[in-house]
């Protein structure tokens, strides 16, 4: 008989042969019982028609998810088996959970996007311009698919020499999310790109579903230089996508966004050249004609030009004061008629005459009395008479 086993020493070989033998296994079975702990841990069954597995998630994992499960829900959860020695317990440490089916994926998927809108990670308000010529150029997608090299043959195209700096990442498959986030935060804190392009090509909705982790979308929404998303195809809509500073239907599409055709810069600076050279030569050539104009013309000749100027300007100035004077005559002879016609000599002129009495002029009878004198003027000459009788009609 062989030496017995404590069972401390059981369990341990136990708990190892188990980790030995599902390290890293995916595990597809129905939410039963379920309690999220205070300390954030979660503690729930995984059930099917055969059997019912324990199961624990620790809030280090479970916080990195857009979603929550509830007590029925289909899943399939990622991580290992381990045994709780103190109670002999078999537990299997999910480090990751997914919904199980389509329909549960997307319920998941719009959860999370609702969400992350509500913080507003997806607000046109915060996203930024990108930079119109970047001294580098950040990449962080597979360093072994075409999507890479795409992207550096429409950079070396529209603008040879750019600098590109690589962080490789995974781009599909368990683990890719951290990686794409890891990537971007690499790049970030190199500090050389002022843009990011981050992406890969097209594929299925598992292909392109690291782009719609949590993880990621929170790392392009954080990041401190402009991100250009560029993941799959043009109809592929990624949760990335709408964190991102800018959307490109395409990686080389991304890829043309970041940079200006080096050609049609070059064409445009010659454009530039050509018309301040012709401006330049323009103002050139009045100068210098206008400096031949002086240096030809004789200081005799210029004093002449002045005196006919001086001349002309004399002859302006008497036309316009004589008519200024025949207007200002006309004006005083229209004045002199209306004054001669109020004039009482003017009167006196057609027969009539003045009569006063103690050099008072009288305008009735009334004030005369037999015997009064007074005097009379006429248009030439004047008489003092006697009043002898006075009429009062």
């Amino acid at each position: 008989m062989q030496q017995p086993l404590t069972v401390s020493e059981l369990l341990a070989a136990m708990k190892s042969m188990l980790g030995d033998a599902f390290g890293a296994t995916a595990v597809e079975g129905e939410i039963g019982q379920l309690t999220r702990h205070r300390s954030g841990h979660w503690y729930f069954s995984l059930v099917d028609a055969g059997g019912t597995l324990n199961a624990v998630m620790f809030r280090g994992n479970n916080q990195r998810m857009g979603w929550e499960p509830e007590v029925g829900d289909k899943v399939v959860a990622i991580g290992g088996a381990d045994l709780y020695a103190p109670h002999g317990k078999l537990n299997f440490i999910v480090r990751r959970m997914e919904p199980s089916g389509a329909g549960a994926r997307a319920r998941a998927l719009e959860a999370l996007k609702k969400k992350l809108a509500q913080e507003g990670l997806f607000d046109e308000e915060r996203k930024r311009d990108l930079p119109y010529l970047p001294k580098a150029i950040g990449v962080a997608t597979s360093p072994t698919g075409a999507v890479l090299q795409d992207i550096l043959n429409v950079l070396n195209r529209r603008f040879p020499g750019v600098e590109v700096v690589i962080a490789p990442c995974r781009v599909q498959g368990e683990g890719s999310a951290e990686e794409v986030a890891a990537a971007l935060g690499l790049l970030e804190e190199h500090g050389v790109a002022e843009v990011i392009i981050v992406g890969r090509g097209g594929g299925s909705a598992e292909d392109l579903w690291a782009f719609n982790e949590e993880v990621v979308v929170r790392a392009v929404a954080g990041c401190s230089v402009p991100v250009v998303s560029a993941v799959g195809h043009e109809t592929d809509v990624s949760l990335c996508d709408l964190a991102a500073d800018v959307r490109a239907p395409t990686p080389s599409a991304g890829a043309e966004l970041v940079v200006p055709e080096l050609a049609a810069l070059l064409q445009l600076l010659d454009e530039l050249e050509e018309r301040l050279v012709d401006a330049a030569s323009r103002d050139v050539r009045r100068r210098k004609e206008r400096l031949e104009e002086l240096r030809l013309l004789h200081p005799g000749e210029r004093l002449k030009r002045v005196r006919v100027r001086a001349g002309d300007l004399e002859s302006r100035l008497r036309r316009s004061v004589s008519v200024d004077l025949e207007r200002r005559r006309g004006a005083l002879g229209n004045l002199v008629g209306r004054l001669d016609v109020l004039s009482p000599l003017s009167v006196l002129g057609r027969g009539y005459s003045i009569v006063s009495k103690d050099k008072r002029i009288l305008g009735a009878s009334e004030e005369l009395s037999v015997g009064d004198t007074l005097g009379v003027r006429f248009s030439r000459g004047s008489a003092q008479v006697e009043v002898l009788s006075v009429d009062g009609a």
